[in-house]
């Protein structure tokens, strides 16, 4: 399948008053999307294969998008074997120097490489200055936490806090294996003491720093995989999926870590506060005015532009948009 895209432009940027269909760029008529229309016959040819063999295709390089998708979607149901609350697969990274964030003297390349897609130089400038910080050895979850997994903490502890993405208060089995959204940062905090407690790990949210090096390496890749956007990579608007999607299903936009997903899928909190890199100016920015202090969110989504994908792009959660897909995904002290 190749993936035809959804590429609208803005002549403006989407600071004012705007639905989410006018900000996702979308007609105000349905229009039927191409997964709709081919994914139901993808999955029924598939239908009847054991989980071993789907859980293969859908790590398969070899298979398409839509087989992956597909295949992902039935081990929803069936039960996915990656899945395991108790013992998320992470990947291990080691104690390095790293640089993150925007040199000043690359943001109006940065504007003009996503010219038209609504974009206030402010919110780049957000990235600036580029600067060092020394990590301690840590590891990064594989996926962002899934449904099935939040399930299993609120069954074991009675949190009150339920996704606004679970419709009537009903846990989605048919999603058991895509990201849980949209939830506070709270409630991420919460999952990952109980997770220590449980299992005497040090889980946690990552900081700033470490989400992007997870997800740039050493060479401060613009995406995950490289230098240049693709659809086929990440689940973003120009994908065309408009939904969350099993996680790991994206598999050329692996990061260096081998960490899926940090480019699309849902939002990523990390545990920083907004606040200016070292050398950097305060930037009041909407996010500022609408929330005060607000955690930072990282890696885009489904529901954003593949600007928000960028490995140094900061953000965060807008409360006056229902289209945040606000997620997390967990960090471990070693």
């Amino acid at each position: 399948m190749r993936i035809s895209g959804h590429w609208p432009e803005f002549a403006a940027p989407l600071c004012g008053v705007v639905d989410d269909r006018q900000r996702l760029g979308l007609p105000d008529h349905y229009v039927a999307d191409q997964f709709s229309a081919l994914l139901p016959a993808t999955m029924d040819a598939l239908r009847g294969l054991p989980g071993a063999q789907l859980l293969a295709l859908l790590q398969s390089a070899s298979a398409t998008l839509l087989q992956r998708l597909a295949a992902g979607h039935l081990l929803a149901w069936l039960g996915d074997p990656r899945i395991d609350t108790l013992a998320p697969p992470m990947c291990e990274i080691g104690a390095a120097s790293v640089s993150i964030g925007l040199p000043p003297a690359e943001v109006a390349g940065v504007m003009q490489r996503f010219a038209r897609l609504g974009l206030q130089e402010e919110w780049i400038r957000k990235e600036c200055p580029r600067h060092r910080v020394q990590l301690a050895p840590y590891r990064i979850g594989r996926y962002p936490v899934t449904n099935q997994e939040y399930r299993d903490f609120l069954l074991a502890t009675g949190y009150p806090e339920l996704p606004s993405s679970w419709q009537f208060r009903r846990y989605p089995l048919e999603r058991a294996n895509h990201p849980v959204y949209t939830l506070p940062v709270a409630a991420c905090l919460a999952y990952a003491a109980w997770l220590s407690a449980q299992t005497g790990r040090s889980f946690r949210l990552p900081s700033e720093a470490e989400w992007e090096y997870a997800a740039a390496g050493a060479d401060g890749r613009v995406f995950p995989w490289g230098e240049q956007f693709d659809p086929a990579c990440a689940n973003t608007c120009e994908t065309g999926l408009f939904d969350a999607s099993p996680v790991g299903v994206f598999i050329e936009g692996m990061a260096w870590c081998g960490a899926l997903d940090m480019a699309g899928n849902v939002e990523e909190y990390v545990a920083d506060q907004y606040a200016p890199y070292p050398g950097g100016a305060q930037i009041d920015v909407h996010l500022v005015q609408l929330n005060g202090s607000y955690h930072v969110a990282r890696g885009g989504s489904f529901a954003r532009f593949r600007d928000l994908a960028r490995c140094q792009r900061r953000h965060g959660h807008n409360p006056r948009s229902a289209t945040y897909a606000m997620g997390f995904r967990l960090a471990e002290s070693i």
